[in-house]
């Protein structure tokens, strides 16, 4: 395999349009996007179900922090993942080598070595990894349209009903993993909030480290962070206290029902990189503010229990 010192990679995460989360064997038909290789089925410890790669053939520029113009050719690799039949992400990733051939090479040869980009000359890694956190410009190479056209593609599928069980927004995240100095083990240099929707990472990760694992990593946390962010809009919304107890239960049931089984960092992650959830358990603090969320959810509920009749206590 060719030695990449960079790699690049866009997760989109939102809630399944269907009013019931799907199960395992519907999951497998809506993820089977390639009829020549299985879709990937885990049930421990939760519901994961992992599409086959997509390659989308690219010849394009580059994005780049420092204004330079790098043709690149070669294969994105793209994916879909469903978590407990009801969190969808669409993963969009590529790496690229130190250097590649000074001409175009016949597509056979892009196709031999699939997620890999390689650019005409020099790579200019540091700059690269920048630009596409940064967000790519006309003509330069769109990890969010390939992410968005598999989103598209899932949710058109028949077995979706369109039909939600709660509001909700897509998020995105870039990232871009740069190659750990000698010796070291993986880290995040950069974890940015950049608005309710976007969020960016940039990582070190040792020499070696396959892209597909990479991509988990910021898959696991693409869908921590949704979750997060989802529910703290809901509690938003529900303006606790000062709606009455009916009213506020309708709001907040669908996050019991749908959102707090879900929570379950690092449960997907490579081992070589599980570290780097400590990490995020330390600063930001993920879990910590998870769990205040679910205490005020539970809480709330539990004093909203006491003084309703019973017959609005059933399920709807």
């Amino acid at each position: 395999m060719t030695r990449a010192v960079l790699a690049c990679g866009e997760v989109r995460t939102c809630l399944l349009r269907s009013s019931r989360p799907l199960d395992v064997g519907a999951a497998e038909q809506l993820l089977r996007l390639r009829t020549d290789e299985r879709v990937l089925v885990s049930q421990r410890p939760n519901s994961y179900v992992l599409s086959p790669d997509t390659l989308t053939g690219v010849d394009c520029r580059l994005p780049t922090s420092n204004g330079s113009k790098v043709r690149a050719v070669g294969t994105v690799a793209a994916r879909a993942v469903l978590t407990e039949g009801r969190l969808l992400q669409a993963s969009a990733y590529f790496r690229a080598p130190a250097a590649g051939p000074d001409e175009r090479q016949p597509w056979g040869h892009y196709l031999v070595r699939p997620g890999l980009v390689e650019p005409f000359g020099k790579l200019p890694g540091e700059a690269t990894a920048q630009g596409v956190l940064a967000g790519c410009r006309r003509g330069e190479l769109d990890l969010g349209q390939i992410t968005e056209g598999l989103l598209t593609r899932v949710l058109r599928h028949p077995l979706i009903d369109n039909k939600v069980p709660m509001k909700s927004r897509h998020t995105q995240l870039r990232w871009a993993a740069l190659p750990s100095p000698a010796g070291c083990g993986p880290s995040i240099e950069r974890f940015t909030v950049a608005d309710d929707e976007l969020r960016t990472l940039l990582l070190r990760v040792p020499d070696g480290t396959e892209p597909a694992v990479v991509a988990g990593l910021s898959e696991d946390l693409a869908r921590h962070d949704w979750l997060l962010t989802t529910l703290a809009r809901l509690l938003g919304s529900s303006r606790l206290g000062s709606t009455d107890g009916p009213g506020t239960m309708d709001v907040l049931r669908p996050a019991v029902d749908h959102l707090l089984h879900l929570w379950m960092p690092g449960a997907r992650v490579h081992r070589s990189l599980a570290p780097l959830w400590d990490v995020l358990e330390r600063e930001p603090g993920f879990s910590r503010q998870w769990q205040t969320l679910v205490h005020r959810i539970r809480d709330q509920l539990a004093v909203l229990a006491i003084p309703l009749p019973r017959d609005q206590l059933t399920t709807r």
